[in-house]
């Protein structure tokens, strides 16, 4: 009983504070988006759908979190990628982003002959053209090994938020 005061007290101060228009609304900064992929070629797939959402905590810095799926056949292995990241985009002018992202990707692959399930982290660091929503560019794997189910460190990006 003691007590009741100070708890009226915090809730009404809560309830005023909450109510103050002057402060921007936690959804205004937020942003959906993410990026699509497809690719044909001779006796190979791959369709990837990656969505995340960013907070803008103001014009130059953001961050938010992501999931990915990937879906990769080349001949007779077939492999399944899910990954989840965490990213965080840095735009220093207008139509320049820098961006970090950790992501960890869990595979399992198929073939005729094996089944095949494992883990591995990537740490991308990448640089990109930025118009409007949109951004292009490159970007770097920097724990890249022979784990990794891609050819290569070194991949594109494309993002929208919108």
């Amino acid at each position: 009983m003691k007590n009741l005061p100070f708890f009226f007290i915090f809730f009404i101060s809560f309830i005023g504070f909450s109510q103050n228009e002057n402060q921007p609304n936690f959804w205004d900064n937020v942003q959906f988006g993410g990026g699509l992929g497809i690719s044909f070629g001779s006796n190979q797939t791959t369709i990837a759908i990656a969505p995340s959402t960013i907070y803008n905590f103001n014009k130059y810095f953001s961050a938010g979190l992501g999931a990915s799926y990937l879906y990769a056949k080349n001949h007779d292995v077939k492999s399944n990628v899910f990954g989840a990241s965490v990213i965080t985009l840095f735009n220093p002018l207008e139509q320049f982003q820098l961006s970090a992202e950790f992501e960890q990707l869990f595979v399992n692959q198929k073939s005729n002959i094996y089944t095949s399930s494992f883990d591995y982290p990537a740490l991308y660091i990448g640089a990109a053209y930025r118009i409007g929503s949109f951004s292009a560019g490159l970007q770097y794997d920097i724990l890249y090994n022979d784990k990794s189910i891609f050819a290569s460190a070194i991949s594109p990006i494309f993002r929208f938020y919108f």
